[in-house]
């Protein structure tokens, strides 16, 4: 049975749903999905998968945790809120000869029965969801007892909530109601979302490697050709402001790099790895 459990009250809701599939289909995340393929392989590799387990990957993206769960043998479901990048997921599965059911649709209303899924994942997605308590019950919902559900935040300490501060510095404050992301990515806030129907709730402090073959400068310009979320930043400021915000984010690529090769950019990004088993 859905839960219609909401502690977060957003006006125009509808909108900020909007907003954000829009976002997420600007640019192409399929470019940026590629440079954190190693973080998936890592984060799956600590993941039970049967042959025959079913696993569902939300907010899937272009399904790299979907495919990797297909090549271990699962049957798995991926869900993305867009609609282009469900079409190269398709695409990504028929490429390798997987058999994954993808479809396009909102993290916070899963069109899965209830307890259908032994193992429900998300890498930097479901933290993205505008009203964590409805994308929690929604996760806990379609999770059968004793199944999973394992997820990958970035923490606000880390570099890419570095990363969101100098966004934040440079944009007009976010809608009225919808709570930061990161909070995912905070041990207390995540343990307090998963404190009802979970149980063994188990949080880890993890650093992926963000490495690209650019230098610092032109990383940024990687991301602002292809991420969706940086592409939108950019358009909502003056020509001045994108002059700003492209300096502070040079900057803070820069101070961080740890790449030894010239013209190449490596930087440590914590992230909380959050796996709870359902009650």
């Amino acid at each position: 049975m859905k839960s219609h459990l909401d502690c977060t009250t957003i006006p125009n809701l509808e909108a900020v749903k909007a907003r954000q599939k829009a976002t997420w289909e600007a640019g192409d995340f399929g470019e940026i999905a590629r440079t954190i393929e190693d973080l998936a392989e890592e984060f799956m590799a600590r993941q039970s998968i049967p042959a025959g387990a079913q696993v569902l990957d939300v907010a899937c993206g272009t399904g790299n945790l979907a495919v990797i769960a297909a090549r271990r043998g699962g049957v798995v479901s991926g869900i993305d809120i867009a609609a282009n990048l469900i079409d190269q997921a398709r695409a990504r599965a028929v490429a390798e000869g997987l058999r994954i059911a993808y479809e396009e649709g909102d993290a916070e209303d899963l069109p899965y029965a209830d307890g259908q899924f032994d193992l429900v994942v998300s890498m930097f997605g479901v933290m993205f969801a505008p009203r964590p308590s409805i994308a929690t019950a929604e996760m806990l919902r379609v999770t059968r007892p004793s199944g999973r559900v394992a997820m990958a935040n970035w923490t606000p300490e880390g570099f890419i909530g570095k990363m969101l501060k100098v966004f934040k510095a440079h944009l007009p404050p976010p809608p009225a109601g919808v709570p930061s992301p990161m909070g995912w990515g905070d041990e207390a806030t995540a343990r307090a979302r998963l404190r009802h129907g979970f149980s063994d709730v188990r949080l880890t402090r993890r650093i992926g490697m963000m490495r690209y073959s650019l230098p610092p400068a032109e990383t940024v310009e990687f991301f602002r050709q292809y991420y969706g979320p940086t592409q939108k930043a950019f358009a909502a400021l003056d020509p001045s402001g994108q002059a700003a915000l492209r300096r502070d984010l040079v900057e803070l690529q820069t101070a961080h790099n740890t790449a030894t090769t010239l013209g190449t950019t490596e930087v440590a990004a914590e992230y909380l790895e959050v796996v709870a088993v359902r009650g």
